[in-house]
């Protein structure tokens, strides 16, 4: 069985990554997958453009957060 990485979480699981801005700040990646695929595409599109990075945030989840070294390309 091959293992696919998320566009948006890469290796980590989308379930265990909260986003940490806009209209589903607090929900997972994969919450927001269900929920709204339209808002998961934009999310990838971010991700692959470099707006988007990854923390670590407490003992067992990430954040995904606006990047701000992305503005200093603008």
């Amino acid at each position: 069985m091959k293992f696919e990485q998320s566009p948006v979480t890469g290796v980590l699981d989308e379930s265990v990554v909260s986003i940490d801005f806009g209209k589903y700040e607090g929900k997972t990646v994969s919450e927001i997958a269900g929920l709204d695929p339209e808002y998961y595409s934009q999310l990838v599109e971010d991700k692959a453009e470099g707006a988007l990075a990854i923390k670590k945030h407490g003992s067992d989840g990430y954040r995904l957060y606006v990047n701000p070294l992305a503005q200093l390309d603008h």
